[in-house]
């Protein structure tokens, strides 16, 4: 029977060193999975190494000081390189392998670069985990430690799946926000340009026009003129203004106080806060469920939690939500006190913490508020477009009647003449 070298990552993340016997490289495999290893590199004890894996190591290690230095990647890359990687994992293969395909299939420059530095440190003896850390710009605090329950567990593969639909689960759910308020955005863009176009060109040609016919122009007409006179001619004091609002602004949120009181404002907002928390529901419960689900303890859960939302005032919630646990509150007991989340989430959870399916259940809730949430954007997005247009058309009317006063006027005093 052929024997088989390996190396692999035990439970604690130590790297294992070993010989077995086996029927062929598959049954090599299955018998270093069920001593809970994460298999990195089977090669025949010949030496030979299996497939091309050795020359593509060669390689990646000649060729490593040319790497380029990934700094960030796009979410959409993100999910791509889980995604490969879950596959050829899946389909049997070790890390060590996998990454050395990845390199030679992945044509976009950052990832082949990712890959190619992936593969050297795992080469050089760091577990996935581990190599994972060197990218904080790319790989979150959750997703490294879910690749670490992954390795101490033995279901590598699996994890990364579970991380793929996590990652799609989370970019649907930012593109259903993004895409509900493109056509807004574009009306508004439409109506404050339609507006400058007329205050800046139109109404001063027909104003030059009003002038020269000598007639007392009416008081719309005159607060038209000043509106453009003020727009023409003191555009600036309105940059300088909105400048120092702004410095104002960044100022206030620099600091810790500033921040929480500015977050916990836009919570508030009618619409906007509501879109904002709804999102915060449906994060929080299926991110919660994923780690949970994935053997990541609850205390560790809740840290990796505490930012997840983006927002000051949520994240200090979360820390004192922490400490309640940590002082043997239940979850559920623990968030209602903080008026984090509904009353209703607060019920569902303690339903999944007394049934002993805290996982499943925070999925399921993840779901409800996924649901809520797009019927809040689709109510959102059907009100602002009829809302600007009122906006806008208000404004536009106003010019208008400003015009047609100074017409009406006109007419009657040549009326008056004749």
């Amino acid at each position: 029977m052929p024997k088989f070298t390996y190396k692999a990552r035990d439970k604690t993340g130590q790297l294992v060193e070993g010989n077995i016997e086996a029927s062929d490289r598959e049954a090599a495999m299955l018998q270093i999975e069920q001593k809970r290893y994460v298999p990195i590199r089977i090669e025949e004890s010949s030496g030979k190494p299996n497939g091309q894996n050795q020359s593509a190591t060669n390689r990646q290690k000649s060729k490593a000081p040319e790497e380029e230095t990934v700094v960030r990647l796009s979410h959409s890359y993100q999910f791509l390189f889980t995604e490969q990687l879950a596959h050829l994992l899946g389909a049997g293969m070790t890390l060590d392998e996998a990454l050395g395909i990845l390199v030679r299939r992945l044509k976009q420059p950052s990832l082949q670069a990712l890959s190619k530095s992936l593969h050297r440190s795992l080469v050089d003896g760091q577990s996935l985990s581990q190599a994972l850390r060197s990218y904080p710009k790319i790989f979150s605090p959750l997703y490294v430690n879910m690749v670490a329950a992954g390795e101490a567990s033995g279901s590598l593969p699996e994890i990364l799946r579970r991380l793929t639909s996590h990652l799609s689960d989370v970019k649907a759910l930012r593109d259903r926000v993004r895409q509900a308020l493109v056509y807004p955005s574009v009306l508004v863009v439409a109506g404050v340009g339609l507006i400058i176009i007329f205050m800046t060109v139109m109404v001063p040609q027909l104003m030059d026009f009003f002038a020269e016919s000598g007639q007392e122009l009416p008081l719309s007409t005159r607060m038209l003129l000043t509106a453009n006179h003020a727009i023409t001619r003191y555009w600036w004091v309105a940059a300088i203004v909105a400048g120092g609002l702004f410095a104002l602004y960044k100022s206030f949120t620099n600091t810790q106080e500033g921040r929480h009181a500015w977050d916990k404002f836009i919570l508030r907002i009618p619409g906007y806060g509501t879109t904002r928390r709804y999102s915060f529901y449906a994060q929080f419960a299926r991110t919660m469920g994923t780690l949970v689900a994935n053997g990541v303890t609850m205390l560790r859960s809740l840290e990796l939690l505490e930012d997840i939302s983006g927002n000051e005032y949520i994240r200090q919630q979360m820390l004192k939500v922490r400490t309640a646990v940590v002082d043997g509150a239940s979850l559920s007991n623990a968030l209602r006190p903080n008026d984090l989340v509904p009353e209703l989430f607060l019920d569902m959870m303690a339903v999944g913490e007394q049934t002993g399916r805290f996982g499943e259940t925070m999925n399921m809730i993840a779901e409800v508020y996924e649901r809520e949430l797009d019927n809040k954007i689709k109510v959102i997005s059907a009100l602002i477009p009829p809302l600007v247009m009122i906006a806008i058309a208000s404004v536009v009317g106003l010019i208008v009647f400003g015009i047609l006063s100074a017409v009406f006027n006109l007419t009657t005093g040549l009326q008056g003449q004749v």
